[in-house]
């Protein structure tokens, strides 16, 4: 049994140095100035402790804004650009729909028992209407349904919760009262995204309702993947806030505070930032990743999980979740040689590289493209331009791998059928992910690979910006 290294836990602070050394991008691409929405403070006293984000409740607070502000603005918006009338999307506890993170506030972590949510587009005046057919008001933006007044065991009444195939009875009710011409149900054989309704719950609906209701059922089509891709301000205000955060972790754990070269392996760096975490109350959607590339040695001969030593070039995958959303990034490093006060040329040079391949991709992502159009015309921009490289872009918020178009996958540079042919929409974000191979001249022509991934956000307007910066210099480990 291998004894790991202890590491002491210190608050991440980047430099000035560090923020100036890599604030460099590409002239399509800016950064918001932050903004900090101020919280009530929490009436119960507590330990000092590191939050980087405030309190529980508070970030509740915030979190209920975005969903109003998602349920006011961008449902309407999105059931009349696809045409729904009326939305039903019915999940029984846990088993919930994909859709279920964007409908809820931050204090629900189940459908209650079973819950039907039903959205009817009144037209622009009255705007849509939402119903809860089981479940609460989700801090007041729906309308609950209850079943009828019942007596409990101590004399009172109150209104019992629906249950069982009653709800679909209420649903009926409801689908008679107002006499949608068509109903947007969650199926699809394309998008996970739009495939929330379980083949139970279809069958249990279809058999209440009836066959004359059941023909006006249709697939919803691309409303549910474009209601949980859409962002609000605010909440790209507070990703910028966690992509430094996350940029923080990284820029501590490529360097002497966790790493000691001919000492440290690339797992203890992994767990390191996966521990920081969890020290900080927060989490992330997949385990930290650390590898290696080596002078004189395939990936084979590194090894799975290496002791790292002075000159080594390093890589991470890393990803912290917090107020539901996610970000996903990946940077370079470097541990410097005896003597050594940067990195060698010919690896600055490779970091170049892919940096040029994010400003492509960036100008190539604009609303209304589709994720196959920006990878086609990317590589074409690509490879005029003599760079070796892939593009494995992807959307990024309330997942890690988010809602809407696929921008190429690192085995599918051809585009990729169904997933890649959604388009953009403003009010989005996405990770740019992608590399780009280059001999180094240093290391006797041998081939470097420099990944990188960045978070970007696309405003109402549909201008992109960094969601704070992009690596434009490797980490150095001294």
């Amino acid at each position: 049994m291998r004894t790991w290294k202890r590491f002491l836990f210190l608050p991440l602070v980047c430099s000035t140095a560090c923020a100036t050394a890599n604030s460099a991008a590409s002239p399509a691409v800016a950064s918001p100035a932050p903004t900090v929405t101020p919280a009530a403070p929490s009436p119960v006293a507590s330990a000092a402790v590191e939050r980087p984000f405030g309190t529980l409740r508070e970030q509740a607070e915030r979190q209920q804004g975005w969903l109003r502000e998602r349920l006011t603005v961008a449902v309407p918006e999105l059931m009349r650009k696809y045409g729904v009338q009326m939305w039903v999307v019915p999940m029984r506890e846990y088993n919930e729909d994909p859709v279920f993170k964007a409908l809820v506030s931050p204090t629900t972590f189940a459908a209650r028992r079973r819950t039907i949510y039903v959205f009817f587009d009144r037209g622009p005046e009255k705007g849509v209407e939402r119903l809860a057919l089981g479940g609460g008001s989700q801090g007041g933006v729906y309308e609950p349904h209850r079943a009828q007044q019942q007596v409990d065991r101590g004399g009172a009444t109150r209104a019992a919760e629906l249950w069982g195939p009653e709800q679909w009875q209420v649903l009926k009710q409801v689908l008679e009262e107002r006499q949608p011409k068509s109903v947007a149900i969650n199926v699809s054989r394309t998008f996970a995204f739009a495939d929330g309704l379980s083949h139970g719950e279809y069958e249990g609906m279809a058999e209440a309702l009836g066959p004359a209701w059941m023909k006006r059922f249709k697939p919803a089509g691309n409303l549910p993947v474009d209601v949980i891709a859409w962002r609000s301000a605010d909440e790209a205000r507070f990703y910028e806030d966690l992509t430094k955060l996350a940029w923080n972790v990284i820029e501590t754990a490529f360097s002497s505070q966790v790493i000691t070269p001919g000492v440290t392996r690339t797992q203890d760096v992994q767990w390191w930032m996966r521990q920081r975490l969890g020290d900080l109350g927060l989490d992330t959607w997949f385990q930290p990743d650390v590898d290696v590339q080596r002078q004189g040695a395939t990936e084979e001969q590194v090894g799975e999980n290496p002791v790292i030593q002075r000159g080594d070039v390093l890589h991470c995958d890393f990803g912290i979740t917090a107020l539901r959303l996610n970000t996903d990034t990946q940077h370079m490093g470097y541990v410097l040689r005896e003597g050594e006060q940067d990195a060698p040329e010919g690896l600055k040079a490779a970091l170049q590289r892919s940096n040029r391949l994010q400003d492509i991709v960036t100008a190539e992502l604009r609303p209304g493209r589709t994720g196959n159009d920006i990878l086609r015309a990317s590589r074409e921009r690509m490879k005029a331009e003599g760079i070796d490289g892939t593009v494995y872009s992807h959307p990024i918020g309330l997942h890690g791998h988010g809602a809407g178009p696929m921008i190429g996958l690192w085995d599918r540079q051809e585009g990729v059928p169904g997933n890649g042919d959604h388009t953009v929409i403003p009010n989005q974000w996405f990770s740019i992910e992608l590399q780009a191979t280059s001999p180094v001249p240093e290391w006797g022509g041998q081939q470097v690979r420099s990944a990188q991934e960045e978070d970007v956000t696309v405003d109402a307007s549909g201008t992109l910006r960094w969601a704070w910066q992009r690596q434009t210099r490797f980490h150095l480990v001294r």
